[in-house]
This record gives structure tokens, sequence and C-alpha cells, in this order.
């Protein structure tokens, strides 16, 4: 303890002695060891005697400080004008802020009025200067809209122009002109009236045991069912019973249509698969007359081995003759109820009728909404109930429900289009321009894409097709994959993997679409405007890809 005590006296004293040499020059450094009190008490003495002397030296001149300040302050205060000294400063940087905001809002103003002359001056010219008067409906759209969007426009500049001026609790009047409100909005891409009740139909009304064979041959699977919706008013003008062909002779139309769907909507036995008529007929039929619908190039576009395969399913049948001696398939002549009544009117109980699809007959009646059947349903050929299902879950899990639908047909087309005038083979950046023009036009954020082209030319109109800086997605239907159920209906039906499946799948998907873009000279397109007519999703955007341009370069011939 003494050992202690002694250590932490010395360090008490050497802690003072480094404190205050610094301050006490003159003081005598005490020897460790030694601990008098007369020494310490003069110590500390002298050390308040200097305190008290440094105390009073920098308290005087403070108070001579505080007396001295005020004298200075008061000749300059009334010399000079202090507040207009630091208000100038800010006035001066205040104005000149709101001038730079004013003379930036005036360049923008000015820029979007540039803007805006162009834009009417365009729309003048397209509306007044190389107009012929007949306006259509869509073009009248498309004036409405660019009046909307020049109003829209007008406002934006008006709110540029007041920024400057505008005060943390200042609004604006936003509906003066504003395009959504009183009447100002309305939906370009609308879907189209097609006043189903002023449809012009005929009734369908079989005779008992009278039948019409139906023979489809040329093209494929989308001519074949344009053909059989000809031959369905055939068989409504004959008074005849239709037969589905069978698969071994055409494609197998039950995969993708409900054949029974066309009889609940008319409302008896009409359509009749292949299978059930050779049952009536005890598995040997006899086709009473062959009649062709056009002589030229080929009559009934039947050669031998598709004689040879009706004849194997059971099928017997006469010579071969023709309605019209000169008709050729590819100038069809127009022809009436009347005509089709004369050329094949027969008491005969079968007789057969091919090919039709060129057929030219009641075109207007035909093409009208719903067909020129009378019937209780929106269309009589449609996609069966599994894959109009599929379609729809697929729209539900990737596009929802706006989007456009795009046939970009390219496999085959560059020859088949180059022999029309004009062309209709686009490459690819001008596609990709007026695919970008209706998405534009339509609104919508996403499209399904239904395609043959190869991805070579996908990829790159995928990257071409932007809007405002933003990508928009082109969407094809993905590979099988277990994890997605969108598919599940055709896999757990066995429809899986059928290229005519696949093709009734996409057609159904386009035909649902808000705004369809099609391939101009493609019966695939075509069919899916019948669907699109029928069902009442056709839009007023519908059109051809690139509708009223010509490709801005072309290949030569071989």
């Amino acid at each position: 303890m003494d050992r202690d005590s002694s250590d932490e006296d010395d360090d008490r004293q050497n802690l003072i002695h480094q404190n205050d040499t610094k301050n006490l020059p003159h003081q005598i450094p005490a020897s460790p060891h030694s601990s008098t009190s007369p020494r310490s008490s003069f110590r500390i003495e002298e050390l308040e005697s200097q305190i008290r002397r440094r105390f009073k030296l920098t308290f005087n001149k403070r108070y001579l400080f505080a007396i001295v300040l005020p004298l200075l302050i008061i000749p300059i205060y009334f010399s000079t004008d202090i507040r207009s000294l630091f208000s100038s400063n800010i006035s001066s940087l205040k104005f000149n802020t709101v001038s730079d905001r004013i003379n930036e809002s005036q360049l923008q103003a000015l820029y979007l009025l540039n803007q805006q002359q162009s834009s009417l001056l365009s729309l003048w010219n397209q509306t007044f200067v190389n107009s012929n008067n007949n306006i259509t409906a869509v073009q009248f759209d498309d004036i409405k809209a660019s009046l909307l969007s020049q109003i829209t426009l007008n406002k934006h500049i008006q709110q540029i122009l007041l920024s400057p001026h505008k005060t943390g609790n200042s609004q604006q009047n936003g509906t003066v002109l504003d395009p959504n409100f009183a009447g100002y909005s309305f939906d370009r891409c609308r879907k189209i009236d097609q006043k189903f009740s002023e449809r012009r139909t005929i009734e369908w009304k079989p005779k008992q045991n009278k039948f019409l064979f139906a023979i489809c041959l040329s093209g494929q699977m989308s001519n074949h069912l344009i053909c059989l919706e000809k031959h369905m008013f055939f068989a409504a003008i004959l008074n005849r019973a239709l037969v589905i062909p069978s698969s071994r002779f055409d494609y197998q139309y039950n995969r993708v249509l409900d054949i029974e769907h066309i009889n609940d909507c008319i409302g008896k036995k009409t359509v009749i698969p292949f299978e059930d008529f050779m049952e009536i007929k005890k598995n040997h039929a006899h086709i009473d007359k062959f009649i062709c619908y056009f002589s030229s190039p080929q009559p009934c576009f039947v050669d031998e081995e598709h004689l040879k395969k009706l004849k194997s399913l059971g099928i017997s049948m006469g010579k071969l003759e023709t309605a019209w001696k000169s008709e050729d398939i590819k100038k069809p002549s127009q022809k009436t109820v009347k005509d089709v009544e004369e050329k094949f009117g027969s008491d005969d109980d079968v007789i057969a009728i091919g090919d039709v699809f060129f057929a030219d007959v009641e075109r207007d009646w035909v093409l009208q909404s719903g067909g020129p059947i009378a019937h209780k349903c929106k269309t009589l050929i449609e996609p069966s109930k599994l894959i109009l299902l599929t379609a729809e879950r697929f729209i539900q899990t990737f596009l929802g429900s706006n989007f456009i639908a795009l046939h970009f047909r390219r496999h085959g087309f560059l020859k088949f289009c180059n022999a029309k005038k004009p062309s209709c083979f686009y490459p690819i950046p001008q596609a990709a321009d007026c695919i970008t023009q209706m998405v534009e036009r339509a609104n919508t954020p996403v499209i399904y894409l239904s395609t043959d082209a190869a991805e070579s030319e996908t990829g790159l109109l995928q990257s071409m097709v932007v809007l405002n800086g933003k990508t928009i997605p082109l969407v094809k239907r993905p590979p099988r994959n277990s994890a997605e159920k969108w598919d599940a209906l055709l896999y757990r039906h066995g429809l899986q993997d059928d290229p005519q499946v696949e093709a009734m799948l996409d057609k159904t998907i386009c035909a649902l679409a808000s705004v369809f873009i099609g391939a101009p000279g493609s019966t695939f397109t075509e069919d899916i405007l019948r669907l699109r007519k029928d069902w009442g999703t056709a839009s007023l955007c519908d059109e051809y890809l690139c509708q009223g341009e010509e490709p801005n370069f072309i290949a030569g011939e071989e």
C-alpha cells in the first residue's frame, strides 16, 4: 500500500509539472521526494496571484471592445443603406432566374409550334389536296385522331408558357382543353358494328337421304375451310346434307372443328361426318353425279391418285363432268343462286361438287358477317372448344386483353408476292416501320407474332419495332413446358404436336386480338378476318401489312 501511495503522489506531481511549466516559466522544479508544507503553500499563492492578473487584463480588453464596436457601427449605418445592399443582390438573382425560365419556355413553345404547323400542313395535304372526296370511316377517324393530337399539343404549349409564372398554390384548369374531357375522347380502333340483324340469309333444310359430297383439294387447311364454307352454301341452296370428307382423303377436320356445333346452330342434322355417311350407306356409297365447278386448268383438281383414294374408301362414281366448259380458276366469273340451281340441281341421292374454293357465287352474300346461312350462333365454322379455351388461356398468360396480332408470312412468300403487281413482300425495316405505326395508332403494349419466318428475320424485326425508345415485344407461342398449364388441354386430349391444331390455335389467338395485321394474299389471313368479322372482334384498325404501300425494294425476276 505504501508503494502504491508513493507512486500516485509522483504521478500527480509529474502531471502538474508538465501542465504548468509552459505557463509558469519561473517555477523551480520540485524534487520528487520533497513535499514540505511551506513550499507547497508558496506555490499555490503565487499561482493564484498570476491568474488574477491575467483575468483582469482579459476583462479590460473585452470591456474596451464592447465600447468601441457600437461607435464604429453607428456612422456606417447612417452613411450606407444596408438593406438595399442585400436586397438588391437577392432581387437581381430572382429576376435572372425568372427571366431564364421565361426564355427557355418560349424556345420550347416555338419548337412545338413548328411541329404543330408541320403536322397540320400534312393533315391538310392528306385530307383536302390529295383526296378524291371519298373519305372512309377509317380515314375520318385518322383525321379526328390527328386533330385530337393537335389539341393536346396546343394545351402542352400553353402549360409550357405558363410554367414560369406558376406559384406553389396555383392550379391550372385541366379540363378546358383536355381531349379526354367533355366527349373529346374516342376509341380509334373500336370494334366494327357488323349489323347481324340485317343479314341476308337462306334456310338450310336438307331433304331426307339427299347428300352433297364435299371435294376440297386446292391449297392447305385454310383453303379447305373456305371451300367447306362455300360447300355449305351450295348444300343449303340444293337442300342437301353436307358430307365431311374422310381424313384418308382430306384433312382430319374433327381435330380442329366441332362438327356438332354446326348442327346445333342450325337446329337440324345438316352436316354429317364421312363415317356416319358410310354407315347410312352400309359401307358402300355411290356418287351419282360428280360435277366439276371449274374446267381449267384441271377439272375438280382431282387426279388419278385422288380417285384411287376415294375408291379405297368404298366409294364408286361415274364419269367426271363439268358445269361450265370455260370456267377458269384464274378468272372466275360471278355466279348467282339461280346459276347453282340450274347447273347442280338434281334428284340423285348423292352428288359431289369440286373444288369450289375459287368459286365466285353471290360474293356479298357469302362474305357478310355470320355467312349466308340462317343460324343462331355467331359463326358456323369455328375452332373446337378445346382450341378456343387453349387460346384464351394463352392470352391470359402472356398477352392480356390489349394486343396486336400479326400474321407475318415469309416462307415461300417472296416469289409468290413478287409475281403480283404490286409485290406484297416487304423488307424487314419497312415492315417494322409499318408495325410501329400501328402500335402507336392502336396504343397496345405487346404484339402476338404468328409466323413461319426464320429466327434471323424475326430477330431483326424485334430489334426494329421500337416506339418512344421502348421495344415492343413480339410474342410467339413457346415450346412445350410442363411448368406452364395454358396448353394442358391439348396434351390431355392428345392434340399436341399436330400442325393443323397449332395452325388453328394461331388463328384463334389472332381472331381474339384487339387489332389484326394480316399478310396480303394469304388465305390464312383471310380465314382470320372471317373469324374476326363473325365473332365481332374486327376493329377499324385491322389491315394488311403496309397496306397502301409498295415494297421500297423489289428483286429482279429469275
